[in-house]
This record gives C-alpha cells, sequence and structure tokens, in this order.
C-alpha cells in the first residue's frame, strides 16, 4: 500500500502541504486556455489547485487515491471526480486542458512518456497540457515516493512529437529556479 493509500499518510501529506498551491501556475495556464474549457486535473490530492479550476473551467478532477477522492467528495457533493491513474489515464472523456502541479514527478521517466502520449489522446485538437516540474537532475525517494528531478532539456526530449512546446520556464516555488513549468499544445 503506498503513502497516498492510508489515511496516515493523506493526513499527513494534506497538513504538510498547507500552504502549497498553484496560483501563480493557475494564472499562466488562464493565458493559454480559455474560461469554461474542459479541464482535467492530474493527481489533485486534496483539491486546492482544484478549488480554483473548477471556478474557471468545467473541470474534473482525478487521483489514483480513493481517500482524497472520497475526503473531497465529502465536502463537495457536486463535484465531477475520476480514479486515474496518470500513466493510463483510463477514460473515454476528451478535455480542451490537461493540468498538474508537481504530480508527473513521481512517475519513472518511461511512465512520464507513456503518460504524455496518452495525454495527447485525450486531450481535444488544439488543446492545452500543463505541467510543474522540480528542477534538477536526480532521483530520490521520501515516505516511499518517487521524485524525479528534470531539467529543461530533458523534459523536451520526453515531451518529444505529441506536443508543441508554448512555454518552458524555470520559476521559484521554494529556492530560486528550483522548479520547470511547461505549457504545450497538443499537436
Amino acid at each position: 500500500m503506498g503513502y497516498y493509500d492510508t489515511k496516515k499518510g493523506i493526513i499527513e501529506y494534506t497538513k504538510r502541504s498547507q500552504k502549497w498551491g498553484g496560483i501563480k501556475l493557475i494564472k499562466i495556464l488562464k493565458k493559454h486556455l480559455p474560461k469554461n474549457s474542459t479541464l482535467l486535473e492530474i493527481g489533485m490530492g486534496p483539491g486546492r489547485d482544484f478549488d480554483i479550476l473548477k471556478k474557471i473551467y468545467t473541470a474534473t478532477g482525478s487521483d489514483n487515491s480513493k481517500i482524497f477522492l472520497d475526503n473531497y467528495k465529502n465536502q463537495n457533493k457536486k463535484s465531477n471526480l475520476l480514479k486515474l491513474d496518470a500513466v493510463t489515464l483510463r477514460t473515454t472523456k476528451r478535455f480542451d486542458g490537461i493540468y498538474t502541479n508537481k504530480v508527473l514527478q513521481h512517475l519513472t521517466k518511461w511512465d512520464l512518456k507513456k503518460s504524455i502520449k496518452r495525454q495527447s489522446e485525450i486531450l481535444n485538437p488544439n488543446g492545452i497540457a500543463f505541467h510543474s516540474f522540480w528542477k534538477g537532475d536526480k532521483t530520490e525517494h521520501k515516505r516511499g515516493l518517487r521524485f524525479v528531478y528534470y531539467e529543461i532539456e530533458h523534459l523536451k526530449k520526453i515531451i518529444g512529437k505529441n506536443f508543441d512546446i508554448l512555454e518552458i520556464k524555470a520559476f521559484t516555488e521554494m529556492e530560486k529556479n528550483d522548479s520547470i513549468y511547461v505549457v504545450l499544445k497538443n499537436i
């Protein structure tokens, strides 16, 4: 059983991450994805970013953790939620946009390639994908979780031929230029 599959892990993560959020990232997304577009958030966790996204977009939240989904649904009965694995994204729905905030970093590099390919399949033509990652060149494990860090050039190679890159930039989350965001357009 993984960290996000236990109540203890969920409580710990929710408490530890209270000050984290994607407000700055969502402002960038808004420049590329029109209001009221359909949007899938992959790995919504406790739902902080999703709370903002659903006010702007016709948003569907998703997570692979049933506990995260159940906790959010208990407080937000009318929310549209899906239990999805970030790699396979088994859904027949299509979206205008996909958003993640430091979620895909838990995948192996191989699984990230598979996820990016699958995202291009569930995005509408010219759809937008927005992702953020930790910047660096290492893999580490904490609390039973994998954290893969990326440099900009490596992300460009992984994205490959599935998307046009509209923006890819380093930004500061906790320390100067410790993160990268990427805005992609489906081909």
